[in-house]
């Protein structure tokens, strides 16, 4: 994930809208059992918590997918990997 749109996920004061999801009655009791143990003022927050975290580990995985195919098909097409070593570095240091 980019430094930028991580910055913006850890803003407290992002813009929040309401939703209304279906869930079965025993997964938001045990939202509610574990919210205070693990330190979350209410189901709510938990449920958010265990969104985000399934979000941003498939848009990592996908994004990460997604470089290492442009890589594979750079190297079909004959580019060195010494030039990709060096090009990823220079990626990387923004």
């Amino acid at each position: 994930m980019k430094i930028d749109a991580l910055k913006q996920r850890l803003n407290r004061d992002r813009p929040m809208t309401t939703i209304t999801i279906r869930m079965p009655e025993d997964v938001i009791e045990d939202l509610k059992r574990l919210a205070p143990i693990l330190g979350f003022s209410g189901y709510q927050p938990l449920a958010r918590a265990y969104i985000g975290q399934g979000l941003r580990a498939d848009l990592e995985r996908l994004e990460g997918d997604t470089v290492s195919a442009l890589i594979a098909s750079l190297k079909r097409h004959g580019v060195s990997d010494e030039i990709l070593q060096e090009a990823l570095g220079e990626a990387t240091q923004r």
